[in-house]
């Protein structure tokens, strides 16, 4: 078994759609990045990686490739995990993530990204969680500024 984290900010501008895991959230203002910003998709990504010893996204998804321009945060989780499964036989036995944001609610769409990342990574969703911190105005992402996420994953060998 390995185990491996992951890290990731983003700055919340306006006139920008707002994904977080792989879910379309209403929201007035979206996540800066090369690709669409979703920051917990990027910190699975990492904590993939992480785990099996491959180095990090901006390995695999440099922000220099005009290719990524705009993608979607959802087919790099896919390819992630491919490479992990695939290529290096792992399969993901949970993940962990936490979310920080001082807005928009997450309660409401709390099932759909629980969904989406065990659908993603081919688990149950009862190995996926994910929890939400406002971080109670405090910095960047308590003025609501910008939008974080941290995942944990435990990988095990494929049976």
């Amino acid at each position: 078994m390995r185990i491996g984290s992951g890290y990731d900010i983003h700055k919340l501008v306006p006139e920008r759609p707002l994904f977080l895991g792989g879910v379309q959230i209403e929201y007035p203002r979206g996540l800066l990045g090369h690709s669409d910003g979703d920051v917990l998709l990027h910190a699975l990504c990492d904590a993939l990686l992480g785990a099996a010893g491959l180095g990090d996204i901006g390995g695999f998804f440099p922000d220099s490739d005009m290719r990524y321009k705009g993608a979607s945060s959802a087919s790099f989780l896919e390819h992630v995990f491919h490479v992990v499964h695939d290529q290096h036989g792992w399969d993901v036995g949970n993940v962990d993530c936490t979310v920080f944001a001082r807005g928009p609610k997450m309660s409401e769409v709390r099932d759909d990204i629980r969904n989406n990342i065990a659908w993603l990574l081919h688990i149950d969703v009862s190995a996926v969680n994910v929890k939400f911190k406002s971080m109670n105005e405090v910095g960047s992402i308590g003025r609501g500024d910008a939008m974080a996420a941290q995942a944990v994953v435990l990988l095990q060998p494929c049976k």
